[in-house]
């Protein structure tokens, strides 16, 4: 399971806005604690499984300071 902080999440979710413009504020609302519903809904609006949705984010909270897609 991942956990995220509000302060990874942020950058995360900048950086999720800008690969994937289409993304609404709705779709990338995030509680502390909710990451399993943050991941289904991602998942369902990307078209693409779980798994590769809980890498991405992994891979953008694991370096935070990098400003890759």
């Amino acid at each position: 399971m991942l956990k995220i902080n509000e302060e990874q999440w942020q950058v995360a979710k900048e950086k999720l806005r800008r690969k994937y413009n289409h993304l609404s504020d709705e779709d990338l609302a995030f509680k502390a604690g909710e990451e399993d519903k943050l991941i289904d809904r991602l998942s369902s609006r990307l078209g693409r499984k779980p798994s590769y949705v809980l890498f991405t984010i992994g891979k953008e909270i694991q370096d935070i300071s990098s400003n890759r897609l």
